[in-house]
């Protein structure tokens, strides 16, 4: 009895073998037999018994099936976690149940079989700065640094940044140390995605500038955006939002409190594998006065003298309607310096 038992245990594992395996048939008409590994960058990767892992190009097959079920990710984000069923050329099914027909879709839709893992979401960012110092007939120092960081996942952005420069001048005639720049701001951006394109954010920003009289500005705001552009060589969005503005002078007693409208860009384009292009701005009219309002963008020119170090050039470019008594609304700060991604 055990060995009868045995035998058609034997015999039922032999026939379910062939029939569980995955089989891969191409267009010549050759069946590959084994498991499915994945799919992805234009070729199908399969493990066979005897052959052992097996590269196939994507144009080269019919159809496919499994024995077990494949996550086959479509170019309209659908993802499948179903065994696949061979069917006509150029494309597989996916079996419905006993009562219904096998739903068909084609193989120019898959974009992948069993991707990876995506790797879990890490901040990175960079920081740069500068130091000059004379002495002689001139007896000048200054110092501007530069801070950047980010972190992308599928759902989410996070950024934020910092700038500061301050710089001293001796006045040949009293021999007194003259502050001649003192500035610093920061700012900070949370974007959460709906899709792949809209998302919803808010900000905030904070300056402030000795030799402009600015004791500091506030900017609070939200709104919505969308990605235009986002690959490993470019990204682009817009934003449109309302924020509220908030200004104190040193020269004043009062403070201006206003809501604004704000609408912007940023853009990050690498040019090419050595040099980067990033460019933001943002515009806040008054919703009051539209003539009234406050302008910043900056511009950056990146190029990478190693893996992680790099110069650049940066340009930040304020414009204020309503500047402190006294003062020009027009403020331009350029950074040349060194730094470093990590």
């Amino acid at each position: 009895m055990k060995v009868r038992v045995l035998f058609l245990l034997g015999f039922l594992a032999g026939m379910c073998s062939p029939l569980c395996a995955d089989h891969v048939i191409l267009k010549n008409g050759d069946r590959v037999t084994g498991t499915i590994v994945s799919l992805g960058d234009g070729a199908l990767i399969l493990k066979g018994d005897l052959v052992g892992q097996v590269t196939i190009a994507t144009k080269d097959i019919a159809t496919f099936q499994s024995g077990s079920p494949l996550e086959i990710h479509l170019k309209d984000g659908t993802v499948i976690n179903q065994p696949a069923v061979a069917a006509d050329p150029n494309q597989f099914a996916i079996a419905q149940g006993p009562a219904l027909r096998p739903q068909t879709f084609s193989l120019a839709d898959v974009t992948s079989i069993n991707p990876p893992p995506k790797p879990e979401p890490k901040w990175t960012g960079s920081i740069s700065g500068a130091v000059s110092s004379t002495h002689g007939n001139t007896k000048a120092e200054a110092v501007t640094a530069s801070v950047s960081v980010a972190r992308r996942s599928e759902k989410d952005r996070t950024t934020a940044g910092a700038d500061y420069g301050k710089s001293e001048q001796r006045d040949r005639d009293t021999g007194e140390d003259e502050t001649t720049e003192d500035w610093w701001r920061a700012r900070a951006q949370y974007d959460y995605f709906f899709t792949k394109k809209f998302f919803g954010f808010g900000n905030i920003r904070y300056e402030r500038d000795a030799i402009a009289d600015l004791d500091r500005r506030v900017v609070v705001g939200g709104g919505g955006g969308y990605q235009w552009i986002e690959t490993d060589r470019t990204s682009f969005s817009t934003g449109l939002g309302l924020a509220s503005l908030y200004e104190k002078f040193d020269n004043a007693d009062d403070s201006n409190s206003q809501i604004s409208l704000q609408a912007g860009y940023n853009l990050d384009h690498r040019i090419t594998d050595t040099l980067r292009f990033v460019h933001d701005l943002t515009y806040y009219p008054s919703l009051e006065q539209f003539s009234d309002y406050y302008l910043t963008t900056t511009a950056e020119l990146r190029a990478n003298l190693t893996k992680t170090m790099f110069a650049n050039f940066k340009a930040i470019f304020n414009y204020d309607e309503s500047p402190a008594a006294g003062q020009g609304s027009t403020d331009v700060k350029y950074l040349l310096g060194v730094g470093m991604t990590f």
